[in-house]
């Protein structure tokens, strides 16, 4: 009897996972689908009813459904996941910009925990984390299979408690053991100051959901002090975060046009973005600065500027994730994040799995001369190098906080240290200087 309900249990709990659709959804089931779907459950259901009368130890049915939930998400693509209560929690207040931990962005690229970028100014940053890091023990655990969710839950704590992490780079003999305290990631993503006279950089961390604001109030407070004759916008290692927020910063530069659209399987899931002539609209001369940890939000953000041709991309290619992911909540506080479309810059360039390309592209070197573009093409990871990631698909007709006021002696520290910020900087000089010569005859 135990067996029995177990099954019927197990069988009403999957086919409502499966089968409950959005009320606004135009996506049809047929009937042979739906049939070969009921017949796939039921070998499931009776796979569990099986373990529950007959393995070594008594199972507990809802960890054993949570698991294949999980496991099932995992199967599709790295991004789409099954987010216990805890976990979905964590995720809102991410977004709100506010959470305690060490500060990166991770993935699971051939069933290894690896590194997408570090945040700038937190724990993993300030501990040398660098993209393409692989975390091979959490707490003394193996990270093998463990899966992102899982992995973010372990990094995570409170505010001045520790987690030690073992780290493989490549290049190195010896996994290097890592003790950080985890910290306040900080609620603010917008930073800008005057790198030389004339000249203001701003830097977006990530997009959380008062960025655009922020950024604005930043600029705000810089054209008080000096006249700006240009801009460089530093989107390197940002790895996303709120679209309407990227919508919103493209916006801050464009003044008509197409920003973004998503496509997908059903019509709901299909939207554009416009951008809006506005008197907040910034006119003066763009480099935005972007590399192989620049993902999602701040890829949307480099494609508009560079298909309106409102300023020149410096840097790398770009991470290349164009997709997009819904958080669907479901009954006692869990919820979904499901892969629903693909991003498309406005001439219809899939960034999925391909990136944005920049229009001057300028590797990064070290200071001591120790990189070159051999090896920093070595060290990529993008989209496409995950496992299950999925193909791009290109429809073009080709195919805040206001940050600390610098001193000069840390500008030039600065510029000395990132050949690709003065090459920015030479650009937009080059540009200003330009425009004041009449080269018409």
């Amino acid at each position: 009897m135990q067996s029995a309900a177990f099954f019927k249990q197990a069988l009403v709990i999957i086919t409502l996972l499966f089968f409950t659709i959005p009320a606004d959804s135009n996506a049809e089931i047929t009937p042979k689908e739906r049939e070969k779907t009921y017949k796939q459950l039921e070998v499931f259901a009776n796979v569990l009813s099986i373990l529950q009368d007959n393995y070594v130890e008594e199972i507990d049915s809802s960890e054993t459904i949570n698991g294949a939930i999980r496991g099932l998400l995992y199967s599709l693509d790295p991004h789409s996941a099954y987010l216990p209560p805890e976990g979905f929690q964590e995720l809102q207040e991410e977004t709100q910009g506010q959470f305690s931990g060490i500060g990166i962005e991770i993935t699971i690229k051939d069933n290894i925990l690896t590194i997408i970028s570090p945040i700038e100014g937190t724990p993993a940053d300030k501990a040398g984390l660098k993209a393409k890091d692989i975390i091979v023990e959490i707490g003394g655990e193996k990270t093998k299979e463990m899966g992102a969710v899982e992995a973010v839950k372990r990094l995570r704590g409170p505010q001045g408690s520790t987690i030690t992490i073992s780290v493989y780079r490549e290049g190195w003999s010896d996994l290097k053991e890592m003790t950080l305290t985890r910290d306040i990631i900080p609620l603010q993503s917008v930073k800008a100051f005057f790198i030389a006279p004339g000249f203001a950089y701003t830097r977006i961390t990530n997009f959380q959901s008062h960025s655009t604001q922020d950024y604005r109030e930043a600029i705000g407070r810089l054209s008080e002090k000096d006249k700006i004759k240009g801009l460089i916008l530093d989107l390197r290692n940002n790895p996303g975060g709120l679209l309407n927020q990227a919508v919103s910063v493209a916006d801050t530069f464009l003044s008509d046009g197409l920003i973004v659209y998503t496509k997908g399987r059903t019509d709901d899931q299909n939207m554009s973005f416009k951008a809006h002539k506005s008197s907040e609209d910034l006119p003066y001369p763009l480099i935005v600065l972007v590399n192989e940890g620049s993902a999602s939000a701040s890829e949307i953000v480099a494609g508009a500027i560079q298909d309106h041709k409102r300023g020149l991309i410096v840097g790398t290619q770009t991470f290349g994730k164009g997709s997009v992911q819904t958080i669907i909540p479901l009954p006692g506080g869990a919820g979904l994040r499901v892969t629903t479309a693909r991003y498309y810059t406005p001439a219809g360039k899939s960034i999925q799995a391909l990136g944005i390309t920049p229009d001057v592209e300028v590797p990064f070197v070290a200071c001591n001369g120790a990189s070159n573009e051999e090896n920093v093409e070595k060290t990529r990871l993008r989209e496409s190098d995950l496992k299950n990631h999925i193909p791009g698909n290109d429809l073009s007709d080709n195919n805040s906080s206001e940050g600390t006021d610098e001193d000069e002696n840390a500008h030039e520290v600065r510029l000395a240290q990132d050949n690709q910020l003065r090459t920015a900087l030479n650009i937009l000089k080059s540009l200003n200087l330009y425009s004041q010569f009449d080269l018409v005859k």
